[in-house]
């Protein structure tokens, strides 16, 4: 019997070339080019101390300073003025206004012609960051807002306790910061309770230190000898309720609750270490007898907040 297979692909020859033709007119026709003009604003960021640099989808056709409007977040109707812009060879246009920009600050920026706007925002990790670093150091609770003395006073005699009691401190604050959130953003918020805040974040506070009084009992209890009635007095100390009361004026979002809250309770860890660490080298000095005891320590305090006052003004968002 004869073999047909080449007589089959002889035939298939002509399909492939009408095929081939076919294909082009086939596809979509593309659109037109838009002539370079920009429809979005890219990127936006701010570069101290006073500029803010642009990256568009197309080059700009105008790069004059009238065309642009550069407002805060927190003031819309009060433009800063554009003093200079200078065009980059990347398509960035580099704007130079009349007044210090903070990264850390909230900005928006409107162009006229295209008509474009966007807004200037810190990125979220360099954000938590700022509040993690800012609440331990630049705005430490015991040293520059003096609050939670009664605690940092009465357990920094001795460097194992004061660490002790830092470490619990700590997770103390992260528990109840994260628990207040929880009740105030999915309960309180919801159900238009805000003016129960400050009962509801007592008892969260009472019921988390109640269960680290009864655990730190039946597994350390040297450790909770050690701690005396001053653990109990963590359910009325004032950044231990500071911290949610901050969360919840400021709508925190939770990683910003959490790095307040883990930010603020290493700032007492760090504050309460210092000075237990300070207040071991005074028993060995000779300190006039009118001074002993808390009036030497609050001296010590003193010159500790002050330490912590060249930490103002730091911007760890450059």
């Amino acid at each position: 019997m004869a073999d047909l297979r080449p007589a089959r692909a002889a035939a298939f020859v002509p399909l492939a070339i009408v095929a081939l033709f076919a294909l082009p007119a086939l596809r979509p026709t593309p659109l037109p080019a838009q002539g370079g003009t920009p429809h979005a604003i890219v990127n936006a960021r701010v570069l101290a101390p006073d500029r803010v640099r642009l990256q568009f989808d197309a080059p700009l056709a105008r790069t004059d300073a009238a065309n642009f409007r550069f407002t805060e977040g927190s003031a819309p109707d009060a433009p800063v003025p554009v003093t200079h812009v200078e065009s980059g060879p990347d398509g960035s246009v580099t704007l130079t206004v009349a007044q210090t920009l903070r990264a850390s600050e909230r900005y928006h920026v409107e162009v006229s012609e295209p008509p474009l706007s966007r807004d200037v925002a810190p990125s979220a990790w360099m954000l938590l960051l700022t509040v993690f670093l800012s609440s331990a150091l630049i705005n430490n609770f015991v040293f520059t807002r003096y609050l939670g003395l009664c605690i940092f006073f009465g357990v920094s005699k001795r460097v194992e306790t004061a660490v002790g009691m830092g470490i619990t401190f700590t997770a103390v604050m992260v528990f109840t910061a994260m628990s207040s959130w929880a009740v105030d953003t999915f309960v309180l918020q919801p159900h238009h309770l805000g003016f129960l805040q400050v009962l509801v974040f007592i008892g969260t506070v009472a019921a988390v230190v109640q269960f680290l009084d009864t655990m730190l009992k039946k597994t350390h209890p040297a450790l909770h000898k050690g701690f005396g009635v001053y653990l109990m007095l963590i359910t009325t100390n004032c950044i231990i309720l500071a911290v949610p009361l901050i969360n919840a004026q400021a709508h925190a979002s939770l990683p910003e609750a959490f790095s307040l809250a883990l930010g603020s309770g290493l700032g007492f860890l760090l504050a309460i270490f210092l000075m237990s660490s300070a207040r071991e080298k005074m028993e060995l000095a000779r300190v006039p007898k009118s001074f002993e005891g808390l009036p030497i320590a609050f001296a010590l305090a003193g010159l500790f907040a002050l330490a912590f006052m060249g930490f103002s003004g730091l911007d760890f968002l450059r």
